[in-house]
Formats: C-alpha cells, sequence, structure tokens
C-alpha cells in the first residue's frame, strides 16, 4: 500500500553497475579497456568499503534521524486510519459498495506524482524548501482532526453513514499526507550526513509502519470494548477506552506541538541543490519522455494489471471475517503478530532480488499470492458454524495472514529492485515517483470495482416479508434496516465474495502466463541504457 525507497547500488550486480557509470561518463559504447578498468576500479571501492568499518551516526544526524521518523509517523497515523480502521468500524453500517467509495480517498497517494515536481521547485527561501510545505500542510491537518475528533462520533452513531462527506474528509487528509511525503522525501537527502544517508529509508520504514499500526492495529484493540473489558477494566462497559473522536484530537495536539516546534526550533539548512532551478514545465516533459520510451508502455501496463488478481483478497477477506464473526481484536493481533515478519521478509527478500534477474522472486511472489488468495478464501467459508472461534482457526488466519504478506514483501523489494537497474540517475526523482505510483495505482483502481460487484452478485432475503407481504433482498443496507425493523433476519443465498475472489484469481492467473510473466522476463533482457533518457532530452 506505501512507497518505500532503496539505494541503488546495493542492488546492481557488478555489469549493470558498470553500464550505469560508463552512462553517467556519456560513452555510450564502452571498449574492452575502458571496461576492465572501470571494472578494476569498482574492485577497488568494493574492497576499500569492506575494510572500512561503518561510520556512526553523529549526535546531529542521531537527532534528525529522529525527527524523521515521527514526521513520517504522523504521515502513517490517517493512512492507518482511511486504509485500515475506518472500513472496519463502517462495515456494519455500509455495504460493500459504500466502502468501495470510500476507497477512493486511497487516490492521492496513488496520483502523488502529478503535484511532485510543484512541491519541488514552489517554496519560500525564507522558511525554507521543505518547510515550506511540511509546516502549513501539518497546521492543516491538525485542524481538520480537531474538527474530525469533535463531530466523528455523531457521524458515525448515525444509521445511515453519510459516506460521501467522509470520502471528501479523509481524500483530503491523505492529499495533506502524500504532499507531506514528497516534501519528507525531499528534506531526507539534505537532513543526513552523506555518509549516513542510508538510515533515511530505515526512517521511513519505521515511521510509517509505526503510525500506520498505531492508528490500525493498536487503536482498533482500544476502540474494542471486548478488549478494554478483558484487559483493562473490573466492570464491563459497552465502549472502549479509546473513543475515535479523542484518538482524533490527541493527534491534532501532536500536529501542533511538531509543527511549533518546527517553526521556532528547527532551521532548515540550505543545500547546493536549492541553488537549482527547477523548471517545472520541463519536469513535465521529462515524464512524459519517460513514458514514451521503448518498452515503457508495456512495463506499465504490467504494473496496471499485475494485482487485479489481489484485489478482493485484500479489500474483502477481512471485513468478511469480521462479518461472520471474527473480532476486531483477534484481526488486529494478528496484524501486530505480522509486523515484525515484515521488516524481517523484506531484509531476505533484497537479498534474493539482488542477482541478474531482479524480477525472478516477483513472479514466484505473483504464484504464491494467488495461492494465498484461494486459502484465504477456504478458511473464510470453513467459518465455525457456531460462530466460536478456536485457537486452531485463529492460527489458521494468522499463518494465511503472514503468508500472503511474505508475498506481497517479496514482491514489492524485487519490483522496486528493478526500478531501481532501469531509473535514470539524472531523473532518478522524476523516475521513480513515476513508476511506484503506477504500481500503487495498480492496486488502488480495481477496488471500487470489486468491492460493488461483491454487492451485485450477493443474494440475501429477510426471513419476514415486508408490510405488502412480498419478500425483499437485504443484501444492500437499507434492507438490512428495514429487515431489522421488522424483527427479521437476513438469509444468506449466494455470497458475492467468492464469485469475485475466484473471478480475480482466475484473471490473475490467466494474465500471469499469458502477458504479465512473458513480458517480465522480456523486459528483464533488456540492457538497462535502453530505459534511460538520452542526454539531450534529460
Amino acid at each position: 500500500m506505501l512507497a518505500r525507497k532503496t539505494r541503488g547500488d546495493t542492488l546492481l550486480a557488478d555489469d549493470e553497475r558498470e553500464e550505469l557509470m560508463l552512462t553517467r561518463r556519456g560513452s555510450p559504447s564502452p571498449s574492452p579497456e575502458e571496461r576492465s578498468e572501470l571494472h578494476t576500479s569498482l574492485a577497488m571501492e568494493e574492497k576499500e568499503s569492506a575494510a572500512t568499518p561503518a561510520t556512526p551516526m553523529s549526535a546531529k544526524d542521531t537527532w534528525n534521524f529522529a525527527l524523521l521518523v515521527v514526521l513520517y509517523l504522523l504521515q502513517g497515523v490517517p493512512v492507518g486510519l482511511a486504509f485500515g480502521s475506518i472500513p472496519f468500524l463502517l462495515k456494519a453500517k455500509m455495504s460493500y459498495t459504500q466502502i468501495g467509495i470510500f476507497s477512493l480517498a486511497h487516490y492521492p497517494y496513488s496520483m502523488k506524482f502529478l503535484w511532485s515536481p510543484i512541491v519541488d521547485a514552489v517554496y519560500s527561501k525564507e522558511i525554507g524548501r521543505r518547510k515550506s510545505w511540511i509546516v502549513p500542510i501539518q497546521l492543516l491537518t491538525g485542524f481538520m482532526f480537531l474538527w474530525l475528533g469533535i463531530n466523528i462520533d455523531d457521524w458515525m452513531s448515525q444509521d445511515q453513514i453519510a459516506v460521501g462527506t467522509l470520502t471528501v474528509v479523509f481524500f483530503v487528509l491523505i492529499f495533506f499526507s502524500a504532499t507531506q511525503d514528497i516534501a519528507v522525501d525531499g528534506w531526507a537527502l539534505t537532513l543526513l550526513s552523506k555518509d549516513n544517508l542510508s538510515y533515511a529509508s530505515t526512517a521511513q520504514t519505521i515511521g510509517l509502519n509505526s503510525g500506520y499500526f498505531l492508528s490500525f492495529t493498536v487503536f482498533l484493540a482500544f476502540n474494542s470494548p471486548a478488549f478494554s473489558n478483558k484487559y483493562f477494566r473490573s466492570e464491563p462497559q459497552e465502549y472502549g477506552l479509546v473513543p475515535l473522536g479523542g484518538y482524533l484530537k490527541f493527534w491534532s495536539m501532536m500536529y501542533f506541538a511538531i509543527t511549533l516546534w518546527l517553526v521556532f526550533l528547527k532551521k532548515e539548512e540550505r543545500s547546493h541543490l536549492d541553488d537549482n532551478d527547477i523548471d517545472i514545465k520541463s519536469v513535465y516533459k521529462i515524464i512524459l519522455k519517460i513514458i514514451r520510451l521503448p518498452h515503457m508502455k508495456s512495463y506499465m501496463l504490467v504494473l496496471l494489471m499485475a494485482k487485479v488478481g489481489f484485489v478482493a483478497n485484500s479489500a474483502v477477506t477481512a471485513l468478511k471475517l469480521l462479518e461472520k464473526g471474527f473480532s476486531k481484536e483477534d484481526l488486529a493481533l494478528a496484524v501486530l503478530i505480522d509486523f515484525p515478519l515484515q521488516i524481517i521478509f523484506g531484509y531476505y527478500a533484497v537479498r534474493w532480488s539482488s542477482g541478474a534477474r531482479p524480477l525472478k522472486p516477483w513472479l514466484w511472489a505473483f504464484c504464491a499470492h494467488l495461492v494465498c488468495c484461494v486459502v484465504a478464501m477456504l478458511i473464510v467459508s470453513g467459518f465455525p458454524e457456531d460462530g466460536v472461534v478456536t485457537p486452531t482457526y485463529f492460527y489458521m488466519v494468522l499463518a494465511t495472514t503472514v503468508t500472503t504478506s511474505f508475498t506481497s514483501t517479496v514482491a514489492f523489494v524485487s519490483m522496486g529492485a528493478f526500478m531501481t537497474v532501469i531509473a535514470d540517475p539524472v531523473i532518478g526523482g522524476t523516475y521513480m515517483t513515476l513508476l511506484n505510483t503506477l504500481s500503487n495505482f495498480g492496486g488502488t483502481w480495481p477496488r471500487i470495482f470489486v468491492l460493488k460487484a461483491v454487492d451485485y452478485y450477493t443474494v440475501s432475503m429477510c426471513s419476514v416479508p415486508n408490510m405488502d407481504n412480498e419478500e425483499f433482498s437485504c443484501a444492500s443496507e437499507p434492507g438490512k434496516s428495514l429487515c431489522q425493523e421488522v424483527n427479521g433476519e437476513c438469509l444468506m443465498q449466494q455470497d458475492g465474495y467468492y464469485y469475485i475472489n475466484t473471478l480475480c484469481v482466475t484473471i490473475g492467473t490467466v494474465l500471469l502466463f499469458t502477458y504479465i510473466a512473458p513480458t517480465i522476463r522480456y523486459l528483464e533482457s533488456l540492457n538497462p541504457k535502453m530505459w534511460k533518457l538520452p542526454k539531450d532530452e534529460s
């Protein structure tokens, strides 16, 4: 769901590193003597690097690293709410179609390359290149959180949720978060010293994931009455320890406090990068030239289609478990256990993707992910009829969650490694933002159609007829409300989840063997120089 950065040099094989360095030197066709000389130079650099101990982080870099973690954490808070907690809290009152409408709030993270050149180019020299964006965005987010915290509990308690209003509000919040991400990524390049620049990706991983899990896993647990009564109360209550409105108010205060600290106590030092004049129009022209490069259209099509097979599983399976009776705190616990494993998986995925074929692990992970989607569907269909979740069933859900996460992490890192190899270093930021955005969008655009299709193919009838003594459907939320009013029970006759998940997996499998796998193997075989822009065009 979120883009992470990986340093490219560690992911290049020796011959690819030679190609890259020679491209930078402007040598279109290196001679054997040049290649031998460069190979010797690379070997000496690697030997010196291996013999030199790691540079300890200075006190200044340590504080700046901590600042980056906090800034990335602030971005993760609204993301965790929009991508995780809000759909879970609303499932009891919203249809899958309505949840699909709310998923439109995710789009800014999948489209941020459209305005990233503006964030890089427009700023106040008095305030600072990055603080010019971070400070006002965090203040606006803080005010929105405060306003939302005052009103959202009333919204959530209504029988009919104003899904349109909620979608617009969170769309704006995610837009702010995505814009802040662009600015913080840029600041990270100058905030840390050159020797410790690699820690920027570590700060991003720690911060974003911590904010996401605080707003998803931890919040859902403490918002749950069952969890709160079991571990923190002697007398049971009907509400959790942390209401949604109170949670939002707390984070609004945190946004204000950190922003005031940035304004009055943290000065943004000027960098040599700030002396470069950036023409916004030229950057957009570069993006168009990248899209027109040979083979790029095929690669873009792969990125946009690759996640179709997984969308139903990622968007519906967890909600379907909740619908059947799996508790929110148990699901949150499964995700919490999965979190440290993702970090371990990411480390090994980098090693597996560092060879001559970085996308080979991606293809294997693709196949395994499709299998996980089928297994998850079988687990949902096998939910205990008495509604009692046994330890065995919980461990099955946990194992499927961890395995699915493993395949996603391997695929993510493997694809990132390939992007690093092919990206033109002259315009690396624009190039990588474009590719990462397309990859994110590949998992976003099908979601609303999948969620709507689940409702469309679901047949659920009320056990009690209406006032005209006619049977009526209760697959939609109005039907469910009417069924409750007549003291009836919704009887599921056909669950659209199984149809749509099966369809998605089938489409994903067909695409894999007919187009994606052959295209990936072809793209891997191309010389990295074929993905670069000519010097006179960049």
